[in-house]
Parts: C-alpha cells; structure tokens; sequence
C-alpha cells in the first residue's frame, strides 16, 4: 500500500492552517508547534510540515498567535524617514539583528508629523508587537501616554532622551553641535551659523553649536531654517539665501551631510572656493560625505551601529535579561576633511 502522503492532494483556495495538517499528516497542534516553536519537534516532521507550507502557500496568523498569548515574532520600529540614508542604517542595522532571531520588523514613517506618528503607533501597537523602536522622543504627549501603557519593551534611538520611556541608545546632539563650533573657532573662522530643520534634534545641535561659539566669545550669526527632512535643494537654497543676504559668513554647519552636500553641489556649480572661500560641515559621515571633491567634514553617527545596540537592549529586555532601563551613549567624532 502506497504512503498516504503521495495521494494527497494539494488543496485549492485560501490555505489553512488545517490543510497544512492534513497535507503533512500531522495534528493541528504539531502544525502550531512547528511555527511557533520549531526546535520542540523532531526534524523528519518539521522538514514535512515545511513543506507542505511551502506547497500551499501558506502564511500563520500572526496577529492571532499573540492574542491567544504567545509572542507576535514582530518589532515595530518608527522612524521619521528612510529618504535620509543614516535612518535606514539604523534599521538596516536593527534588522540584522532581529531577523537572526526569528522577528519580523513593521516599519513606519512620520514625516516628522505629530498626527502621523500618533496614527502609525496606535496602528503598529494593534498589531501586539512584542517591542518597539522610536526615534528620538514621541512628537506629542499623547503618543508617549500611548507608548508607556503599551507595557512593551521599547528604546529610543538617535538622542539621550532626558526623560525616557524605557531604554535609550544614542548620542548627544548638543555634542555633536559643540564639536563642530571648536573645530570651526581652532580654524580661525569667525562668521559662521547654523543650518538645519526646526525637528527637536536639529534644535539641539544648533543649541550646543551656539553655545559653543559664545564659550568662545563669539556670536552666532542667525541660523537658517529648511523644512525635515531636509533634502539637498533645501540644502542648495539655504546657501542661496546665505549669499542673497551678503554678510561676513565664513563658515556653515549643516545638521545632516545631505543638507551640506547640496550646498557645496551649488558652491561648485557657482564656482565658490571651498574652504577657501567658505567653509561647510555636515553631520552622519554617509558614505557620499567621504567621495565628494573636496570630501565633507562632517560628524561621525553610526546609524547602523544604533540599529544593532537598539535591537541589542530589545531581544534582551524581550527575554528578561536585564534589569531596569538601559542607556547607552555612542559618543560624536568630528572627522575633519577638506571642507574647512
């Protein structure tokens, strides 16, 4: 007598998980076992439930899985935007390191918008994430009551939150601002500002970049605003608006490398002597920073290395490794190159 295994047919419609039983000829329960707990069941019987996933296309409910009580498997992760390279590092790097564990990562954008960010993580959270990742601080206070009821794991990535939800893994961005004033002051330049967005980090680095400057008994020119996130035609019209208003300026700092390299694209076009004539910084050290003629002094963030720490705190806070809130400071590096 043939196994029964060759006679059964492939079923037709929407797959079930009841079809994945009775093609592998195992019991429900065997089917769930080996979806949510694959190293509890013998090989030869995963291998054919396997298969007959694979055969009919089946895809488990997820969602139902976590409201009977067992894990989702899914991180959210919320970001402002992934048009900015340095953000998809950090997800990039966050997802190295979760997919090897088995998890799938639900990704969001805000656009730097309250309303926005407040709908994807009441969205996200509906979906029973068993942890979350969030750029900086919630854009409102009706999204941090959101997030600190949702009684999950989560870390807040890109700045030293004064006041966390839970655990932080970034970097002062009063730092970052401050390192790029003393290079500018030990260079000599004298008439410099900011360029950057009215989001709270680019706020910050203006903040510790200013402060900077009046340590050294200075004072900062006003700064120019572009809309975040920033592009770089805002980039390119900043620096037009530098140069329409006249003045003194010598040196700029832009809160991301895209801003800067937009500005220095346009000092080339117009044929303006860079540092020679005016001196640009930028912040990320993206990989672009490094190849421009002449390459782009800039402040060095690994957003992959946030990405890999951030997933790092999550799989441990998930598994109940660590006590308590955990903060990591990744510290700024100021690489100077040929633009000042």
């Amino acid at each position: 007598m043939k196994p029964k295994t060759r006679t059964r047919a492939v079923p037709t419609g929407r797959p079930r998980m009841e079809d994945v039983a009775r093609l592998a000829g195992v019991s429900l329960v065997t089917v769930s076992r080996v979806l949510n707990t694959p190293d509890a069941v013998a090989a030869p019987t995963r291998q054919a439930v396997m298969e007959a996933v694979r055969r009919i296309g089946y895809v488990p409910n997820l969602t139902a899985g976590a409201l009977a009580g067992s894990r989702s498997r899914i991180i959210a992760a919320v970001v402002p935007t992934i048009a900015n390279s340095i953000f998809a590092d950090t997800v990039q790097g966050l997802s190295d390191r979760l997919e090897g564990e088995g998890y799938t990562i639900l990704l969001g954008q805000t656009g730097y918008d309250a309303g926005r960010e407040r709908s994807l993580v009441t969205a996200m959270l509906g979906r029973r994430p068993d942890a979350l990742m969030l750029v900086g601080a919630p854009l409102s206070a009706a999204t941090g009551r959101l997030l600190a009821a949702a009684k999950i794991p989560i870390v807040q990535t890109w700045e030293m939150v004064r006041r966390p939800i839970d655990h932080v893994v970034g970097f002062s961005n009063a730092a970052a601002g401050r390192v790029v004033a003393e290079h500018f002051v030990a260079r000599g330049y004298r008439h410099v500002r900011f360029v950057g967005g009215a989001d709270a980090r680019s706020k910050a680095r203006q903040a510790g970049f200013d402060a900077a400057l009046r340590a050294a008994g200075m004072t900062p020119l006003p700064a120019v605003t572009v809309p975040s996130p920033g592009t770089l035609g805002h980039g390119r019209d900043a620096l037009c608006r530098v140069l329409d208003e006249g003045g003194p300026t010598d040196a700029l700092f832009f809160s991301t490398d895209v801003l800067a390299i937009g500005a220095l694209l346009e000092c080339q076009r117009r044929g303006i002597a860079v540092p020679g004539r005016l001196a640009i910084a930028g912040l990320g050290d993206q990989d672009l920073a490094r190849e421009m003629v002449p390459p782009l002094t800039t402040v060095r963030i690994s957003g992959l290395e946030i990405g890999r720490r951030a997933a790092d705190l999550l799989l441990d806070a998930i598994a109940g490794r660590r006590g308590g809130a955990q903060r990591i400071d990744l510290g700024v590096q100021l690489i100077e190159r040929a633009t000042t």
